[in-house]
């Protein structure tokens, strides 16, 4: 008995019925003559609400419904969700779809309805944007349907328990492939700068000819061959690009529903990809108390995969971050000089002092890159019109603060190490026509 009455729900329609006839039998108390139609509108409410009963759950056709889901979601990007559902009833049916989204999205007021006449179908869409990376879980896909009577609804329940991986932002990757492969880099403030010289990648031994680098002939083949070989060098493309997330608590600061790690993590994916496209090596590794997350950069088939995966599973912890372990892994495990994308934060002055001598350590050996943010709500609140002495007050140190960052650009610059201070929303392209301009420049 109780699996028959589940999928029955009351509908509004039913009430207001309900609420009508009950008014009309108190009312017959006072006047009598009105008992009569009252007690026949009773016996018809009666009827229809068999034929409703009957039309949903004895007459032939149901209502079919199906979710589909990408692979994976992409981390703070709008995802699309698609939903068909279809109508087989003999009669136009009034459908109310109900889809359990993760919890994660805190939304409890999602809901569709729309009518489907008998023998036809529908699609749905909508978006989701979710803002943390981990496994998502759905509900149900639960679909009430309602006769044109519009007493009763039925419900019908699919695709029970559905999960889906969110990863870092993938669906970034071809956007800013069409940034970094096509002649609009004027649009981004970037141009094409002329290499002057060459560098040291070995290409093959070949006959000395008159003009040849004497410098470079090789003895031992010549000695082999019984006359002059030179070593011939090539423009080096198969360079080392390292990107080295911050793992530490300044982290965890949020920006538009995502931390700041969340942000690097996207930008690497993006820069990792663009890399290995230009033909040079992506590779990456995070630090805190700690060296973690390591992979060597290659430029191999399976790379982009390697460096996804490792990305999925990054989470930051609540530690100072050790940049004297990170000098020193750096100069242990780097013997080839890399480009460095340091994204980390620094809020003071006196926080960059602590890490300077480090720093700068790695910045005689590696082409070093330090990114860091600018506090976008400072910024606004900074903007706002104060009216009071209090707000005076804290507008004035908030604008000490959007000071600081501009010292602290200036002096890293002063010791020869590249800066980038961005908006975290602004961090992938930054990043992208940082690296542009470096290989542009032959800096590495």
């Amino acid at each position: 008995m109780k699996k028959l009455f589940r999928p029955i729900y009351l509908q509004k329609r039913l009430f207001i019925a309900l609420t009508v006839i009950i008014v009309g039998f108190l009312l017959s108390y006072m006047i009598p003559s009105l008992y009569g139609a009252f007690k026949v509108l009773f016996f018809v409410f009666l009827l229809i609400l068999i034929v409703d009963v009957l039309l949903l759950f004895a007459s032939k056709g149901q209502i079919q419904g199906k979710r589909t889901l990408p692979d994976k979601l992409s981390n703070g990007d709008e995802n699309p969700i698609q939903l068909q559902i279809s109508n087989t009833y003999l009669f136009t049916a009034t459908v109310k779809v109900i889809d359990e989204i993760p919890f994660q999205f805190q939304k409890r007021d999602f809901g569709m309805t729309s009518k489907i006449a008998s023998g036809g179908a529908k699609k749905y869409g909508y978006q989701l944007r979710p803002t943390e990376r981990g496994v998502y879980s759905f509900g149900s896909l639960n679909l009430f349907a309602s006769s044109p009577i519009g007493f009763l609804s039925r419900k019908y329940t699919f695709d029970e328990a559905q999960e889906v991986p969110v990863y870092p932002s993938f669906l970034q990757l071809q956007k800013y492939d069409l940034i970094a492969f096509t002649s609009r880099l004027h649009e981004y403030g970037l141009k094409k700068i002329r290499r002057i010289g060459h560098t040291m990648e070995f290409e093959q031994i070949k006959d000395y000819v008159l003009g040849d680098d004497i410098r470079n002939i090789n003895w031992k083949a010549t000695a082999k061959r019984g006359q002059l070989m030179v070593n011939q060098f090539q423009d080096e493309k198969s360079q080392p690009i390292y990107s080295v997330i911050d793992k530490g608590r300044v982290m965890k600061m949020p920006f538009n529903e995502l931390s700041l790690l969340d942000y690097a993590i996207n930008a690497t994916l993006v820069i990792s990809n663009i890399a290995l496209k230009k033909q040079d090596k992506a590779g990456m590794f995070s630090f805190s108390d700690k060296i973690e997350n390591r992979v060597v950069a290659e430029r191999r088939s399976s790379q982009m995969n390697l460096i996804l995966e490792t990305l999925y599973n990054m989470e930051t912890n609540f530690v100072e971050s050790d940049f004297s372990r990170l000098y020193i892994d750096v100069k242990r495990s780097l013997n080839q000089r890399s480009l460095l994308l340091l994204y980390t934060n620094f809020e003071t002055m006196d926080a960059l002092h602590r890490q300077l001598p480090y720093l700068v350590a790695m910045a005689k050996q590696h082409l070093l890159v330090v990114i860091f943010f600018e506090n976008t709500e400072l910024l606004k609140f900074a903007d706002k019109k104060s009216g009071t002495v209090r707000e005076i007050f804290e507008q004035t140190i908030a604008e000490k603060f959007i000071y600081e960052k501009k010292l602290i650009v200036n002096e890293l610059r002063k010791h020869g190490i590249q800066t980038i201070l961005t908006k975290p929303e602004n961090l992938t392209i930054n990043t992208i026509n940082k690296y542009l301009e470096i290989k542009a420049r032959g800096l590495i």
